[in-house]
């Protein structure tokens, strides 16, 4: 009897455990499964996206395939004159460089961009800071058109910590200093073994000497550097003018390795601009930027300029690794103009 008694006291103690342990596991379970609020689950998407695939070149650049270049946007009859000037332009393709219609109006943002090229026209957008309010709206209507856009593909969280590529060409779209994280080690990743002979970095902030106005330093030297390790050609907006160096052998200190027209790209050697006349506003340079040797082309208030936008023209006349790039404005005046050999291998 008493062995009777003790084996059924362990059998007790055992059950005990078991149901505690299961009890236990049910718990952490139920709260696994939890729903996450929409905003805490889109929030968490731009802070910790999953690590993307990598992209790898489909095809050849067209012959003289254009690119045309732009941010800070805004509404009305500005905007309105830069996107009939891109249209009449011929262009092929847009990158919106950030800061769209400075509204929270998503709705009337991509409207407008539909109204005068059409629902499926490659055009491609990153955020600006005018766009964090809304931008998982934004971020919707980017994503809805890249799926209409036949040959576009793209991976990671768009506009934010992504990387594009059309026809043949491959583009970062990062939210570099406005929002996400993660952008170094995504850019270096994305850039590392890449086969795409043309390549931009596109983001909206800029440091304070890679544009002509009185912005702050805000994004480091990083992935200006990674960049320009890889031959990318670096495209920002957020100032109000436009402004392109020369070919910039290093950043942080800047190093000029040329300063001729025809800009020779290779992994070590590209060059940066600024496309902020998209059609909000147009402001005036600061004299003591304007004077830095790195520039090659400046269009401000003080040179009259008006809105418009950067056009590069890739695999010009048959040669794939040649570029005609040019600034025009609404009133048709050229700004800028020269030629990218790219050598990168």
């Amino acid at each position: 009897m008493n062995r009777l008694f003790i084996v059924f006291l362990i059998w007790l103690f055992l059950s005990g455990c078991v149901s505690e342990s299961t009890s236990v596991t049910e718990q952490e379970t139920t709260r696994e499964q939890l729903p996450v609020p929409a905003e805490e689950k889109e929030f968490l998407e731009h802070e910790n996206p999953e690590e993307p695939d990598f992209l790898y070149p489909a095809e050849s650049v067209p012959e003289n395939f254009k690119v045309a270049f732009l941010g800070d946007q805004g509404t009305g009859e500005n905007p309105l004159a830069v996107m009939n000037l891109i249209k009449r332009e011929e262009t092929d393709m847009v990158i919106h460089l950030g800061d769209f219609d400075y509204e929270d109006n998503p709705d009337k943002w991509e409207s407008a961009i539909t109204n005068v090229f059409g629902d499926d026209f490659p055009w491609f957008s990153l955020v600006g800071n005018h766009d964090v309010p809304k931008w998982n709206e934004y971020q919707k209507k980017i994503r809805t058109r890249i799926e209409k856009i036949e040959g576009a593909e793209c991976i990671g969280d768009i506009g934010v910590r992504s990387a594009c590529s059309y026809k043949g060409i491959y583009f970062i779209l990062s939210g570099f200093g406005t929002m996400g994280s993660g952008h170094e080690e995504f850019i270096r990743e994305q850039l590392s073994d890449n086969d795409f002979l043309w390549k931009i970095c596109a983001w909206h902030i800029n440091e304070e000497i890679m544009q002509v106005g009185t912005k702050d330093d805000h994004i480091g030297w990083t992935n200006y550097n990674e960049c320009r390790k890889a031959g990318a050609i670096i495209a920002s907006a957020d100032e109000h003018s436009y402004s392109r160096t020369h070919l910039i052998g290093k950043f942080d200190p800047i190093i000029v390795a040329s300063k001729s027209n025809t800009l020779i790209i290779d992994k070590g050697h590209t060059f940066s601009f600024v496309s902020g006349l998209g059609g909000h506003s147009i402001r005036h340079q600061l004299d003591e930027r304007v004077s830095d040797e790195w520039w090659a082309s400046i269009y401000t208030m003080e040179q009259d300029a008006n809105f418009g936008a950067l056009f590069c023209i890739f695999n010009k006349n048959g040669t794939e690794n040649r570029a005609h790039c040019y600034f025009k404005d609404i009133d048709e005046k050229i700004a800028d103009d020269f030629y990218v050999i790219n050598k990168v291998e």
